[in-house]
């Protein structure tokens, strides 16, 4: 009897702690931290993710001043360093010299030849109209005379000839005066307005030129690193400083599938971390990825190891510099108002 009562008790026993066993299993991840009860505030883990911009110049030259260095806070459009201007500089003067330059052929072609310029070209018309009126007269003469002996062949085919030539220039005269009172082909105008066209491109490139000699920093954030000195020879898009933008501030965080529903983006959450764990930060979801991938190891607990989650994109509102790039932080979704009322 007393060995039949053992045997019971052993297998009540061995029975209870399989049953204790599986409910400590199947709590896990509450256990684990990873979220807690399904009517409580679901806790996730994740890290702080703050970007970073590469600064250089647009154009290459000689470092002139940096004047910013590691660990230094810079604001939204402060100048960090300098080339040397002066190429730059030249470069847009000659440019300004070639706009002045074809501004002025523009405005002479518009405004057409000048009065003194057309009587000119008329009297020049008249003086070739009397020289040909006399080389006719001197032609008349000498073929009158051939014929009786009194004047040579050669002094006619002279006559002749010095006729001819006087009506080819009375009638290039004629032409140049045309063209005087014609004015301007309006293919000259525009090909000049064309020209001018080029010409203040190329200013407007080389004051964009000139103005990329100094580098501003594009949103206020603190220098991580000074990657280049004064002297250097940089070539376009080298990198001169590594800097830390001051917002916006992310957490990227990790949710399992059986708590995705409890997720959408624009909800409120709360971030802590191990630094001040009294002090929340409120953030945004902004992002839900819509692919499951397994737990990153920077996150994972040993029961999640090959678990699928879904990342999470939380937009940490008014970020004051106490969240740090990587720094492991912890998530409170809050329960839902309308799952807490019902529950």
């Amino acid at each position: 009897m007393s060995g039949g009562r053992g045997r019971k008790a052993a297998i009540l026993l061995a029975l209870a702690l399989a049953a204790t066993a599986a409910g400590w299993w199947f709590d896990l991840p509450g256990r684990v931290g990873w979220r807690e009860s399904r009517g409580e505030v679901l806790t996730l883990y994740g890290n702080v993710d703050i970007r970073q911009a590469r600064l250089g110049f647009r154009v290459s030259g000689r470092i002139a001043e940096a004047l910013v260095d590691e660990g230094d806070r810079v604001e939204a459009g402060q100048p960090l360093a300098r080339l040397d201007a002066g190429p730059a500089a030249d470069a847009v003067r000659a440019a300004e010299a070639q706009v002045a330059s074809l501004e002025a052929v523009l405005d002479k072609l518009m405004a057409g030849p000048r009065r003194a310029e057309i009587e000119q070209a008329r009297a020049a018309y008249l003086e070739r109209q009397a020289d040909f009126e006399n080389a006719q007269l001197a032609y008349e003469r000498q073929n009158q005379l051939r014929p009786s002996g009194a004047a040579s062949q050669a002094n006619l085919d002279q006559a002749t000839a010095a006729r001819d030539m006087a009506r080819a220039r009375v009638e290039s005269a004629r032409a140049a005066l045309r063209l005087l009172e014609d004015g301007t082909r309006p293919e000259d105008i525009a090909a000049a307005r064309a020209n001018l066209d080029a010409a203040r491109a190329s200013l407007a490139a080389a004051r964009t030129a000139l103005a990329d000699t100094e580098l501003h920093a594009p949103s206020a954030g603190v220098i991580l690193s000074r990657v280049e000195e004064p002297g250097a020879i940089v070539a376009s898009g080298d990198i001169v400083y590594v800097l830390s933008l001051e917002a916006p501030v992310f957490v990227r965080a990790y949710v399992g599938e059986p708590d995705l529903g409890r997720i959408r983006p624009g909800m409120t959450v709360e971030v802590t971390n191990d630094t001040e764990p009294g002090r929340a930060h409120r953030g945004t979801v902004g992002f839900v990825s819509p692919v499951a991938e397994f737990t990153p190891k920077t996150v994972e607990t040993p029961a999640l190891r090959t678990d699928l989650v879904y990342r999470l994109r939380i937009v940490v509102d008014a970020p004051d510099g106490s969240l740090r790039q990587g720094m492991p932080v912890t998530v409170r979704v809050p329960r839902p108002a309308a799952e807490a009322g019902g529950g």
